[in-house]
């Protein structure tokens, strides 16, 4: 089993991933949305698409902009 992992959180769990240019993509399925918060930040690639980002809110701790 894959986790992510914050804080000593558990942010997302799967048997698998998407592996694109060395980063593991988790299914949304597979996240612990209570953990994450929308952001406005947006960045834009060629081949990918647009992605969007959330903040990382953890026991009161914040980690702006950690995933997308």
């Amino acid at each position: 089993m894959l986790r992510a992992m914050w804080n000593s959180a558990i942010l997302a769990e799967a048997a698998q991933t998407d592996i694109v240019e060395g980063n593991h993509y988790f299914s949304p399925e597979s996240l612990r949305k209570v953990y994450f918060r929308d952001s406005k930040t947006r960045s834009v690639c060629p081949w990918k698409g647009t992605a969007c980002y959330y903040t990382l809110v953890v026991d009161g701790k914040e980690n702006a902009d950690a995933a997308w």
